[in-house]
């Protein structure tokens, strides 16, 4: 019922073939690009579909907006080649099934914050930037009734995707909502990338989250006190289909005094956080995540980083306790906003 629209002409005549050029992770000739994408658009086999390790990158490199990478994985699923192993992708497909009973639906007449699957994270969200705003997020009983499913792209399942979210952006606009601020750049990702890729329609307006935090700050300036920490930002890979909506990075930075720390993996040079990396099933992988995120801490801890700053929970979770080790200390970006506005964040000394 959903297709993704590629178009090859796009892929002929594009001269910088940039979208695995500048591909951290796979390695191809350059002159080699046009040829693999092809194949790969005309539903032949290519070593790409086995060395992709899904970290969105191509998403970003493509200079026509072509959506590389969610070719990539329909071709995947087609050719029934699985990232991670097949017990873990059932695993994952079962933990995010939605319509499990029947969610409170609340009219809000007005914006909302959709947490997805990250209801734990909740208690991040008090204090003055979000006073008023409701919230909807995966229930105690584990019903993903509002969880994006875009993280079955890092499996390999892009029929998964196209099965549950009609339903899930069925579900939030019962809400009636004017705006979903979208905590995970995933979802924000979903509704404004993935969505119109394969056209499924979105009758609400997407928020991006820090896009959020830099208006409420903003609306607080009169509150703000510069932190005065030199701060490192761990870039997720979701954040590759809206790199238009990183700028609120640097933004939110500047506003509430916080230092950047001049680093060689920023941007569209950012390196993932080897998550996804470490299960998958190609011999080395574990190995190969940890020379990642050795070089994409060496970097931070070079360039005087004293804290990294973290939206994907998946992110910190993983590089969280290695960055602590190296007295890097890892943070969200909600809670450093909440420190510059004079409030002390839960943990923090």
């Amino acid at each position: 019922m959903y297709a993704l629209q590629f178009d090859e002409t796009k892929c002929l005549d594009c001269h910088d073939q940039d979208c695995l050029t500048k591909c951290w992770y796979v390695e191809i000739d350059p002159n080699g690009v046009r040829e693999e994408m092809l194949k790969i658009a005309r539903g032949e086999d290519s070593f790409v579909l086995r060395e992709c390790v899904t970290c969105y990158g191509c998403e970003e490199y493509c200079p026509t907006g072509n959506h590389p990478f969610f070719l990539i994985v329909e071709r995947q699923e087609a050719f029934g080649i699985q990232p991670v192993p097949s017990p873990l992708v059932q695993r994952a497909v079962n933990l995010g099934l939605p319509f499990r009973g029947e969610p409170e639906i609340k009219q809000t007449n007005g914006p909302v914050l959709n947490m997805a699957a990250f209801s734990e994270l909740t208690p991040l969200i008090q204090g003055r930037l979000f006073e008023g705003l409701p919230v909807i997020s995966t229930d105690g009983r584990k019903m993903f009734h509002y969880f994006c499913q875009l993280m079955y792209l890092h499996y390999g399942k892009s029929s998964v995707i196209k099965e549950r979210l009609p339903g899930i952006i069925d579900t939030i606009a019962r809400h009636k909502p004017t705006e979903v601020i979208c905590f995970h750049d995933e979802c924000y990702g979903t509704y404004t990338s993935y969505c119109p890729a394969v056209g499924i329609d979105v009758p609400f307006t997407p928020v991006h989250f820090f896009e959020y935090l830099y208006n409420r700050l903003m609306e607080l300036k009169h509150l703000i006190r510069p932190v005065g920490l030199n701060v490192a930002y761990q870039r997720p890979c979701s954040s590759r289909l809206s790199p238009e909506k990183h700028r609120f990075v640097g933004e939110i930075f500047r506003l509430i005094g916080a230092r950047e720390v001049e680093r060689e993996f920023v941007g569209e040079n950012a390196l993932c956080c080897g998550g996804t990396i470490q299960g998958q099933r190609r011999q080395g992988s574990r190995k190969r995540a940890a020379a990642i995120q050795d070089k994409n801490i060496d970097d931070m801890k070079k360039a005087g980083a004293e804290v990294c700053v973290f939206n994907c929970p998946a992110c910190l979770q993983t590089l969280g306790g290695m960055l602590a080790r190296e007295g890097i200390r890892p943070v969200y970006m909600s809670d450093l906003c909440r420190l510059a506005i004079g409030e002390t964040p839960a943990g923090w000394r």
